[in-house]
């Protein structure tokens, strides 16, 4: 699908003027990622946070994040969680089968046992029990003689499961990120930890799942009566799996998030986890360099969901937790091999939903159903919806039938009747709030939650599926212009040839971790002459070129590459004037530094 390059306006000359330190290029960055003043600016690259809403966790100022007390319920979920390790009452943390999830509940079950507490985990099956909290499983934590339920990663809209687990005597106290209920009266009655919540006090709305919990074991320390060594070892051994979360959940990585992540893949390059590091070597992740947030995002992330995907979570919560050479192994292996079945299973989903999408007639919003003999596993749905929102850029719903057979209520037959139902997932394009428009369609939907960019929801039956299908489509026939329904490749500026420069791609360094709201910056660049093409890969499916300046007489020259290089390339000539949209990277191989431009879309040059 053919994009409409939009470079970024210029920041305005006092921009510029007011950080002289700063290479122009690198300061245009900053500008676009909204950092519009030089103090802002100048703290994104040093990672100071404001210090008049910073708490310093251990007085020796090692830890130094947002004080989490800026939280309006935090002051009362550390009291109740003090009071039950006091008592030795038994404590649940709830999590969610999601790796953001996963990661949440390691570091607070982990933190909570360093603090005495007796504590468990609870992590909800995908497939049988879905997302959040649910009754069954909270009767389970009855019979099982825990006294305080804390969630993490959920909750936020699960206020009628809060007010069942009251009447069973339990208390409980909610960790999320997600968005809050339109009306505050749905919010659940408990404590409430939520950076999404407009009312509180907390500076960064965008923290994951596992940053909550994170905040709330340092809120525990702070307040804990330890050395301030022991508070710094506690806090730091969490901030590897804040990382892995963080960028797994593809939450914002400005702000606070980029901070925790900085510091989180920092000690996740100490390989001190036996499970992450034989993750690691499973999935042939190179230990001899610095681990990046792609890695992460790219090969860790995936394996670590692919647990509850085609099983259960307790296997990734195994894996992180283990202190056993073999088993670390074992469970790596088995998380790989299920990474590598889903993405079979991905495949064949895709042709499947792809036969019922007319690619000359796009609707402004697609919706993909199972159909009779089609087997959607529900836990891949989300990926489904992902890949075909990128494709055809439009906000894609995919939808799982679930058939399940319950015993008819008739003494005499002992047949059983099958009840079909539906569990879907979502994602949207910029322009389109997912969660809102569906929020308008909840009439028809049993359970829903998500953020405006993704969203997941169950349905009853066959009627109420269409209503919601029919309705939804009319809201996106209203909400969806031709503009927004336009890809758009945002580019963050425009470089001369003499601007390519090793120096340059050195100094775009300083801007990562990249990832949501702070992508790896794209350039452009017109006229460059196409001197060489070489295909490469075993199908010749990957494209070298050696590029030079086209129209001016400085001495350059350079390589560019594209990977699964579309189809468009290969009307490309020697000789071609062309303009480049790309990444300027460093390639080094056997101790040698060289520039690379990787291609993210061309176009013949018209000047």
């Amino acid at each position: 699908m053919q994009k409409y390059w939009q470079i970024n306006p210029v920041a305005p000359p006092e921009f510029f003027s007011s950080l002289p330190e700063i290479e122009p290029v690198i300061a245009q960055i900053l500008w676009n990622r909204g950092l519009r003043s030089a103090t802002v600016a100048r703290a994104f690259l040093s990672d100071a946070l404001e210090p008049e809403l910073s708490l310093d966790l251990t007085g020796n100022k090692d830890l130094v994040f947002y004080n989490p007390f800026l939280f309006r319920d935090m002051q009362a979920a550390v009291d109740i969680i003090v009071k039950h390790i006091k008592a030795r009452n038994k404590i649940v943390v709830y999590g969610d089968y999601d790796a953001d999830g996963v990661t949440a509940a390691v570091v607070l079950s982990e933190a909570l046992k360093t603090l005495q507490a007796m504590v468990d985990v609870y992590l909800p099956d995908r497939v049988s029990e879905g997302y959040g909290l649910n009754k069954s499983a909270l009767d389970q934590i009855k019979e099982q003689g825990v006294s305080l339920v804390i969630t993490v990663d959920n909750g936020i809209r699960n206020k009628d499961e809060v007010d069942y687990a009251h009447r069973l005597g339990l208390e409980v106290i909610i960790t999320d990120h997600h968005v809050l209920p339109e009306n505050r009266s749905d919010l659940p009655a408990c404590p409430v930890i939520d950076p999404a919540d407009a009312e509180d006090k907390y500076p960064w709305p965008f923290l994951a799942g596992v940053g909550v919990a994170f905040k709330l074991v340092c809120a525990l320390l702070y307040q804990a009566t330890l050395p301030a060594k022991q508070k710094f070892l506690i806090a730091e051994r969490s901030l590897d799996l804040v990382a892995v979360g963080t960028i797994a959940d593809m939450v914002s990585l400005l702000g606070e998030n980029r901070f925790l992540v900085k510091r989180g893949l920092s000690i996740l390059n100490q390989n001190r986890r036996l499970g992450l590091k034989a993750l690691f070597q499973t999935a042939k992740i190179a230990l001899d360099r610095p681990l990046e947030e792609w890695n992460v995002g790219w090969q860790l992330g995936p394996r670590l969901n692919a647990a509850s995907r085609l099983g259960h979570a307790n296997s990734a919560f195994a894996l992180i937790s283990a202190e056993d050479e073999v088993e670390a192994r074992n469970l790596a292996q088995e998380l790989n091999q299920r990474n590598l079945n889903r993405q079979q299973i991905t495949e064949e989903i895709i042709k499947q939903m792809e036969a019922q999408i007319d690619k000359d007639n796009l609707p402004p919003l697609i919706i993909g159903v199972a159909q009779d003999g089609q087997s959607w596993n529900e836990g891949i749905v989300g990926l489904i919806a992902g890949k075909i929102c990128d494709k055809y850029h439009r906000p894609t719903l995919v939808v799982a039938r679930i058939i399940e057979e319950e015993e008819r209520n008739q003494a005499d037959t002992g047949l059983k009747a099958a009840q079909l139902s539906f569990k879907g997932s979502g994602r949207s394009i910029e322009g389109f709030n997912l969660i809102a428009a569906i929020e308008e369609c909840s009439e028809f939907l049993d359970k829903y939650g998500g953020h405006p960019m993704a969203c997941g929801f169950s349905i009853e039956n066959v009627e109420n599926l269409n209503g919601f299908r029919d309705k939804l489509l009319v809201i996106a026939k209203k909400k969806l212009t031709p503009e927004i329904l336009v890809p758009k490749l945002s580019l963050d500026a425009a470089l001369s040839a003499r601007e390519i420069t090793l120096s340059l791609a050195d100094s775009l360094t300083k801007l990562a971790p990249f990832g949501q709201n702070n992508p790896q910056p794209k350039f452009t660049s017109a006229n460059l002459r196409v001197d060489d093409i070489v295909w490469m890969g075993k199908d010749r499916q990957h494209i070298k070129l050696r590029l030079a300046a086209a129209n001016s007489q400085d001495i350059f020259s350079v390589g560019a590459i594209a990977f699964n290089a579309p189809d468009t390339f290969k009307d490309l000539q020697i000789g071609d004037i062309i303009d480049l949209a790309y990444y300027l990277e460093i390639n080094e191989f056997n101790g040698r530094r060289e520039l690379q431009l990787k291609i993210i879309d061309w176009r013949k040059s018209t000047d």
